[in-house]
């Protein structure tokens, strides 16, 4: 009792009133990180696997030894070999949120092991595996073609048996599988879970942990509310409870946390990682500690005047920081020979289409298979997650290899875009900011091309320097204004803006937030090239 009134007391003294070293402030991370598997490793420290869609490669993996401060590890899919529309072929076939919804990565111990699961393209279900989160992963199988295991959460019991629960039905009903010894194939399936026990019309985001003796699933009602399910048998019957229920985010203008995973620490202390709506930044995890009650079950925290999700909260663990930082990076391409796990391309990069080279940098021919002017049909879109709530980015780029019709530059990327770069139109060199390229946001087909808004003649193309630099600012707070401005300069100190402020889009439809996007794609014929040879990104 006397914890919880700690607890409670320090939430709601917020970050201005405690120490620095003895609180922490939410988001944790203010970045777009949906889906959280979060589970502790062999090694002491835990494991944050994620979801992002289409992007390559897949299934990004974070790592923190104190649940506050996490790094960039790598990705559990080293690219999406689940059909053609991956890699944006000639014939039109796109992946725009397919790939990696929400998934589940855990170790196993027998084996030696860390398995990652997940139903892509809700059709199948693929396992991956590795005996190192850093990988090398590979595919060690699926569960054939038809099975679903739509949002799961992996189980290995006190016994190494592997269980796996997970939504069926289009959301309404919750199964619960055994998994053969190898854990790819499966031996059973038991119905555990069905929405009118909570009176709601679907159910996901489905884990399973066993704790002093029951099995507890925790799973969402799809955009309000957190359930945790307990029984004794991994089969049920299961009774559940809320764990939060429209719970006020602790960030303004953010959706409620209702979708995550339950933590427990090294010291038996647990936590519910969740996350908060907050386009047009995407879906920012948020932490809050939870208490197990007398009945078996868990509570949250919450700030005990408002009843929201706490903005602040004493530290799970002594803090660890580590050697990533967030808030401010800087990407040398000249002195780089692998892309570090933090880019991501839009779909698979055609590898035959760029290389990484030390003194030279990161060099992108045109890569489009059908020559186009459709940003999202452009092949090796190069992107990095915004970070914070002023995101900056600034490129560095060498356009002296573009050809006649090459378009290259620097994108606010998302279902709505905008960009600002170089075209390269016959003879001449142009900075051109263009507003506007529109994707349907349920995935389907280009709706707008986007349109020109301003355009700066710089000259004959071989006549003036070939060093360009762009940068991008944006303000992606859920409250905020929603802006992006963009800037260029020839010199890599005096900026002019260009283009006037572009209103970022801020619907969930597409589910992930924006992005920084290095593109280069031609518009004639293939042949070009550009070399980006630095990339800065920051947050005001």
């Amino acid at each position: 009792m006397l914890k919880s009134v700690l607890i409670t007391a320090l939430a709601l003294l917020g970050p201005a009133c405690a120490q620095e070293s003895e609180t922490f402030t939410n988001p944790i991370l203010y970045e777009d990180f949906p889906d959280n598997d979060i589970s502790l490793g062999p090694d002491g420290a835990f494991y944050y696997s994620a979801s992002n869609f289409h992007y390559s490669p897949a299934a990004p993996i974070l790592r923190s030894y104190d649940l506050v401060d996490w790094e960039f590890v790598g990705h559990s899919i080293p690219r999406q070999n689940f059909g053609d529309g991956y890699n944006l072929p000639p014939t039109g076939e796109r992946a725009y949120r397919g790939g990696t919804w929400a998934s589940t990565l855990r170790y196993r111990e027998s084996t030696g092991l860390w398995y990652w699961i997940g139903c892509v393209n809700f059709y199948h279900t693929w396992v991956y595996t590795a005996p190192n989160p850093e990988g090398p992963w590979t595919n060690a199988g699926n569960y054939g073609n038809g099975v679903c295991f739509y949002d799961n959460g992996l189980l290995i019991d006190d016994d190494d048996t592997m269980y796996i629960v997970y939504s069926f039905n289009d959301g309404k009903q919750v199964n619960v599988t055994q998994l053969a010894p190898d854990g790819l194939s499966t031996v059973r399936t038991e119905k555990v879970i069905e929405p009118g026990q909570v009176s709601v019309d679907s159910i996901e985001g489905n884990r399973m942990y066993k704790f002093n003796g029951f099995y507890y699933i925790l799973n969402d009602h799809p955009g309000s509310t957190a359930y945790v399910w307990k029984s004794e048998s991994p089969w049920g019957p299961y009774e559940g409870k809320p764990l939060a229920d429209n719970v006020q985010s602790p960030l303004p203008g953010g959706g409620a946390p209702h979708q995550g995973s339950l933590i427990e620490t090294p010291q038996g202390d647990w936590y519910f990682m969740s996350f908060t709506w907050a386009f047009p930044s995407g879906r920012l995890p948020v932490l809050a500690p939870i208490e197990w009650q007398d009945d078996g079950f868990p509570t949250l925290v919450t700030d005990a005047t408002t009843g929201a999700w706490g903005t602040s909260y004493p530290l799970p663990l002594p803090r660890k920081p580590l050697n990533h930082s967030w808030a401010s990076t800087n990407y040398p391409f000249t002195t780089l020979t692998t892309l570090p796990p933090t880019f991501e391309w839009n779909h698979n990069p055609d590898t035959d289409s760029f290389t990484l080279t030390p003194d030279v940098g990161l060099v992108l021919s045109t890569a489009t298979a059908n020559e186009t002017d459709d940003l999202y049909s452009a092949r090796n879109t190069l992107t990095h997650r915004v970070h914070g709530e002023f995101p900056t980015a600034t490129l560095e780029l060498d356009v002296g290899g573009m050809a006649d019709g090459d378009r290259a530059g620097l994108a606010a990327f998302r279902d709505r875009s905008a960009y600002i770069g170089a075209h390269r139109t016959g003879d001449e060199l142009q900075v051109v900011a263009r507003f506007n390229m529109t994707l349907d946001e349920w995935g389907g087909p280009t709706l707008d091309l986007g349109e020109v808004v301003e355009t700066v003649p710089l000259g004959a193309f071989g006549e003036v320097g070939t060093r360009l630099w762009f940068r991008l600012s944006m303000d992606v707070r859920p409250d905020g204004a929603h802006e992006a401005g963009f800037e260029y300069s020839v010199d890599g100190e005096a900026f002019v803006a260009v283009g006037g402020k572009y209103e970022l889009y801020t619907g969930w439809a597409f589910f992930l937030g924006y992005r920084f996007g290095i593109f280069n794609y031609a518009t004639k014929a293939l042949g070009g090239s550009v070399t980006a040879v630095s990339f800065a990104t920051g947050s005001k």
